[in-house]
């Protein structure tokens, strides 16, 4: 039977008969104000893109299914095995083992001194069925050792084993604000794991390219993308002055980004880095050939208020990153800003992605993404700003020469300080936390409590004045032998170290979770929330939407909105108010009964004893007459949130 479309029996309709259409709902509105947003990068989003032509699909290292890898974290080795074996056990078919004092532990990571802890922690685990990614930090070198150690303990091949070394020393650097020795000594030893790593027949990939502490540090998707870049080519030059061929180099690199929940740039963040990769490689004269790409959902957008909603964040992610062309992707289990996630946790983020493969069947395809005229122009854009960028920092000598003179770090802070204006005001609302709050939420369950403060990286670690280098092998060797971590990491010959200014990591809703932790630290001293009248003006038609808003506004700083029904009489709105026993009031209506009603409504209140008084709405030409009877601050949609909260909360905690 012929396919009978009956679009065909309409004609095309173009971009100039869809903009006239625009233009009449738009009523004389600037198109590009109001259905044109822009990234960080600056780069435009438009409402609609025509079909891409004559684009090519991004290829993945292997076509199917992406690796589904699940982090072991938990401080104890036999309960990390545990939790270990039950995501192995539940569908995931990789793991990522971080270790105690590894950026990414967030104070935890399993404690792993010898072989011996190693191998608790793997009890059970068939590293010859899975994949493996280490995720040490600093002591990246001695971990690797412990891990083919291990191997070879088990009567492992290396070319039979799907492992990431994970070794990346810049990146452990730019987070943690050191590196233990020189570049020239960090690229004899790079060159001497690799040599080993060749004799022995190991198929994995020793060196990681990762952008997670740029992305942590607030970072745009193009300045991520091009530090990423950057440091692989750093280490592609690390490990030719080391005498390896830069095809052996490249073969030797995988890279790391992260996934958040803005799926248009999340997906073209990954297909671009395969298509600026390639450029990388065709000016070293290679053959392009595809990378290895890890993907993490993001903790920048973790949340620890309503976490619930996490889930869906995560969910995103790791929807974008599976289209975007991920080898494999770890999701941060909706508790992760809290503590250790338990079980519980971690089996629904190992679920959203077997959903997402088994019953989204979204791997079924080879870049969905490619044709697509949004996706194709977002990431034909990033390619070109992370390219312009890459180069910026290889104009300044490199990664390495760019983080020590605190000019990538000056970049990125930009870029923060754009995201901290964006949060604050609210053009970037942060569903759960400054938008739709809960105060009244549920507590969640975590196996440990988040440390309040984080172990980032440790020490440095301790090196033996005048020793020899030690090699690789060795230090392979005598992990086999019993040796510990300390022990390991005290054979390197003494180097001097380099320093730069350590990336922060924040995550973007850290600002309303302390206005809400000091409202809650004024529950537990006093037995109630800090709370706020709102003086509701006429009829509910007249008040629901202002003050729906005003609730939310309040209710996101944590201090609970006290509703009524609408209050005309002033003796009994001035009572209402008293036995609200709130200090702050904020009246709510329409701009037609504000003209009538708000400066004898505020006049009221003050003589009620209102310290603080607020109005929804923007203060217009009666902003005199307004402040006159004792209005003092506006709330609307895009001011300073954050500012305004606080002032809220120091009247509204204040004690009486």
């Amino acid at each position: 039977m012929d396919d009978l479309s009956l679009a065909a029996d309409f004609p095309q309709a173009t971009r100039e008969q869809w903009l006239k259409r625009v233009e009449g709902v738009l009523k004389g509105a600037d198109f590009q104000k109001k259905l044109v947003s822009r990234s960080h990068d600056g780069i435009a989003i438009e409402p609609l893109y025509p079909k891409a032509e004559g684009s090519a699909p991004v290829a993945r290292e292997q076509a199917g299914r992406w690796r589904v890898s699940q982090r072991v974290d938990h401080p104890e080795p036999a309960r990390a095995n545990e939790l270990a074996l039950a995501d192995l056990e539940g569908g995931a078919d990789a793991l990522t083992l971080v270790t105690r004092k590894a950026p990414a532990a967030r104070g935890f990571g399993v404690a792993i001194d010898s072989i011996e802890d190693l191998d608790r922690a793997l009890d059970g685990v068939m590293l010859d069925l899975i994949h493996l990614r280490v995720d040490a930090g600093g002591h990246g070198r001695q971990m690797a050792a412990l891990v083919l150690a291990l191997a070879e303990r088990r009567g492992h091949k290396l070319a039979d084993l799907s492992l990431d070394l994970g070794l990346d020393p810049l990146s452990a650097m730019a987070a943690m604000g050191r590196m233990s020795a020189a570049w020239d000594v960090m690229a004899r030893r790079m060159g001497d794991t690799l040599a080993h790593l060749s004799e022995q027949g190991f198929g994995g990939r020793a060196f990681l390219a990762d952008g997670r502490a740029y992305h942590e540090a607030g970072a745009s998707e193009a300045q991520e993308l091009a530090a990423v870049l950057a440091t692989g080519l750093g280490y592609l030059r690390g490990l030719e002055s080391a005498g390896h061929s830069l095809d052996a180099a490249r073969r030797s690199l995988s890279f790391l980004l992260v996934a958040d929940a803005d799926e248009f740039l999340t997906v073209a963040k990954l297909r671009a880095l395969r298509r600026l990769w390639a450029r990388v490689e065709q000016a070293c004269g290679l053959e392009p050939r595809p990378i290895r790409l890890h993907a993490e959902t993001a903790w920048r957008m973790t949340t620890r208020r309503d976490p619930w909603v996490n889930m869906l964040r995560t969910t995103v992610a790791a929807f974008s990153a599976g289209i975007g062309g991920a080898d494999a992707i770890t999701v941060l289990p909706f508790t992760t800003a809290l503590g250790l996630p338990d079980a519980f946790a971690r089996r629904i983020a190992r679920n959203t992605q077997l959903i997402l493969l088994d019953e989204s069947n979204l791997a079924r395809v080879a870049d969905p993404a490619a044709g697509a005229g949004g996706f194709e122009a977002l990431t034909d854009a990033l390619c070109d700003k992370a390219w312009g960028l890459f180069q910026e920092i290889e104009r300044e000598g490199g990664i390495l020469e760019s983080l020590k003179g605190g000019t990538l770090q000056a970049r990125i802070a930009a870029v923060r300080a754009q995201r901290d204006k964006a949060v604050a005001t609210r053009r970037e609302p942060i569903t759960g936390t400054s938008e739709f709050p809960n105060i009244h939420e549920a507590d969640v369950t975590v196996l440990m409590p988040m440390p309040d403060a984080k172990e980032n990286g440790g020490p440095a670690s301790p090196v033996a004045a005048g020793a020899k280098e030690t090699s690789f092998a060795s230090l392979v060797q005598m992990a086999a032998g019993g040796s510990t971590l300390p022990q390991l990491a005290a054979t390197a010959a003494a180097s001097e170290a380099v320093a730069v200014a350590p990336l922060p990591s924040v995550r973007t809703a850290e600002a309303f979770e302390r206005l809400r932790d000091r409202a809650d630290a004024y529950r537990a001293r006093t037995g109630s929330r800090p709370r706020v009248f709102l003086a509701n003006l006429g009829s509910a038609a007249d008040f629901t939407a202002r003050a729906t808003f005003a609730k939310n506004f309040f209710e996101a700083g944590g201090i609970e909105a006290i509703m009524n029904d609408g209050l005309t009489d002033h003796k009994k709105l001035e009572q209402t108010f008293i036995d609200s026993k709130a200090k702050i009031s904020c009246i709510c209506s329409t701009d037609e009964i504000y003209k009538l009603h708000a400066p004898a409504t505020a006049r009221t209140l003050h003589q009620a004893g209102a310290k603080l008084m607020f109005l929804a709405g923007r203060p217009g030409e009666d902003q005199k007459e307004l402040t006159g009877a004792g209005i003092t601050t506006f709330i609307f949609s895009g001011c300073d949130t954050l500012k305004v909260l606080g002032e809220a909360l120091d009247m509204a905690c204040a004690e009486a």
